[in-house]
């Protein structure tokens, strides 16, 4: 059998899509964006009309921005920028098409049933919670395994930060790692810049989804 075609929407320096394709996907990625480190083949094009024909998945990573809780910070002027707000369109577009879909975004993200994943599901030693949407159900793989502060040894990754907690002499103290370190703690072993690695998500969460969405295309194939 072929190898089973996913459209990466909004697709980024290619977490998801690396994920998909340890799960079996063959994976292209769309960005209106150059995407100079997407490790699969990748067109440059407005995701909101580029052609969902021809596979048998679609992902969509919409700009999560909107609906981060640190939209409502406002630091500098260049921070009071609107971002779009395109769950909705999106949800939309790929209702209208028969296949089975992904929409992922950040926490608090308004979806009406969504999978939360983080890193510690996984064994990842970061903490990182995204909600994944979907035309079909999808099994969890069990709880978070960490309280809601960071311990020692574990590491967040957001804007221009890989920060993480660690042990030393005068107790638990925070501390800035090296980009290099952040791709560790995420599972990525291909180059990604802080910004592209502070967008990313780590692969093990869509291998968890796209071994499940492999099943879903086997069983409609019966």
């Amino acid at each position: 059998m072929n190898k089973p075609r996913l459209l990466d929407l909004f697709c980024g320096a290619g977490g998801c899509a690396m994920g998909y394709h340890q799960a079996g996907f063959e994976v292209v990625g769309v960005d209106i964006n150059p995407q100079p480190h997407y490790p699969f083949a990748f067109v440059q094009a407005d995701a909101l009309t580029y052609p969902l024909q021809g596979f048998d998945v679609i992902h969509a990573s919409p700009p999560c921005q909107g609906y981060s809780r640190s939209r409502h910070i406002v630091r500098t002027v260049d921070h009071r920028k609107e971002h779009p707000m395109l769950i909705d369109i999106v949800r939309n577009r790929l209702r209208q098409t028969d296949l089975p879909w992904i929409i992922e975004n950040v926490q608090y993200a308004p979806m009406p049933h969504f999978l939360m994943l983080c890193g510690t599901q996984f064994g990842l030693k970061m903490y990182r919670h995204r909600q994944f949407e979907s035309s079909h159900l999808l099994m969890s793989p069990g709880r978070c395994q960490h309280p809601h502060e960071l311990l020692p040894g574990y590491m967040c990754i957001y804007g221009h930060h890989c920060r993480g907690r660690q042990i030393g002499k005068t107790g638990n103290h925070y501390k800035l790692f090296p980009v290099a370190e952040g791709r560790i703690a995420m599972g990525i072993d291909w180059h990604m810049t802080q910004n592209e690695l502070s967008q990313a998500i780590p692969p093990a969460y869509t291998r968890w989804i796209g071994t499940q969405l492999i099943d879903i295309i086997k069983r409609n194939e019966e």
